[in-house]
């Protein structure tokens, strides 16, 4: 028995290492393909451009972006507006994040009140954020309040809304065990309700990274004088549309960067949640 099961230790790690190799060569075709999509959308672009099949002018061009980027980078105006962008989303995110983790546990711990609330939960979450701005600069006047403000209107409602949710679906076996062996509320959810909500959290917050940006540009379009929201309005008004274009791309970049890092800390607590 023991001379059959050192013949099969190596066939099975050999079929482990075809599976790894197969799982990382579907990783590479699969970035290579989205590497080669985005550059062909590029060429693309340029040709036509330069081509004459578009209006530069109105759709710009990957070198017009390009050249407008180093010349936002030497004059310092590129780190000003997309750090003022940066930091009013990491704040509006992290606030929504707080606020989230403490309504939903509300909503948890006392059954009556999530009867109460959850309707109207669904009512604010419905309502078009960008009809709720002029009233923002109305009550806050405009400034870094308003459009942190803006941020979490954005992401909250559903974010308390998708916490909850995962607070509700988690194993209630595992709930009446701790009941059981004693245990209180606070053991429960401590022990059971955090730990089982952790991936519904986790996909949760790369959607609430991308509202909070949302949030924070249409805060931006209204009330800012700094910010990549800012430099979008200012650069359609005075038809600077590389300018805009530039702005966007940039956007798509800080939005890119965001759900790469989440997703990196989402495969970690995986690993963990496994060991």
């Amino acid at each position: 028995m023991i001379n059959e099961n050192r013949k099969n230790k190596p066939s099975e790690l050999s079929a482990q290492e075809v599976y790894i190799q197969n799982h990382r060569k579907k990783h590479h075709l699969v970035t290579c393909w989205r590497i080669m999509i985005f550059l062909g959308f590029l060429t693309l672009w340029e040709l036509s451009a330069g081509l004459g099949w578009i209006d530069s002018f109105f759709f710009s061009s990957p070198s017009r972006v390009i050249s407008c980027f180093i010349d936002m980078a030497l004059d310092g105006s590129l780190f000003l507006h997309t750090g003022i962008t940066l930091w009013e989303t990491i704040f509006s995110f992290l606030l929504v994040f707080v606020i989230s983790i403490a309504a939903a546990t509300l909503l948890w711990a006392s059954s009556k009140l999530s009867d109460i609330l959850e309707p109207y939960l669904v009512i604010l979450n419905s309502l078009p954020k960008s009809a709720l701005a002029p009233l923002f600069i109305v009550w806050l006047g405009t400034g870094t309040t308003t459009i942190i403000v803006a941020g979490i209107s954005v992401a909250v409602f559903g974010s308390i809304i998708s916490f909850y949710t995962g607070f509700k679906q988690v194993d209630p076996e595992k709930i009446t065990l701790i009941y059981t062996l004693g245990g209180h509320k606070k053991e429960v959810f401590t022990k059971v309700i955090l730990p089982g909500s952790i991936p519904i959290m986790l996909s949760t917050t790369k959607v609430n990274i991308g509202l909070a940006l949302v949030g924070v540009i249409i805060g931006e379009f209204l009330a800012a004088r700094r910010g990549l929201g800012y430099l979008i309005i200012y650069g359609s008004q005075v038809f600077q549309l590389n300018l805009v274009i530039t702005s966007i791309t940039i956007l798509c970049i800080i939005a890119f960067g965001f759900y790469k890092g989440i997703q990196v800390l989402e495969h970690q607590m995986k690993v963990r949640m496994k060991m």
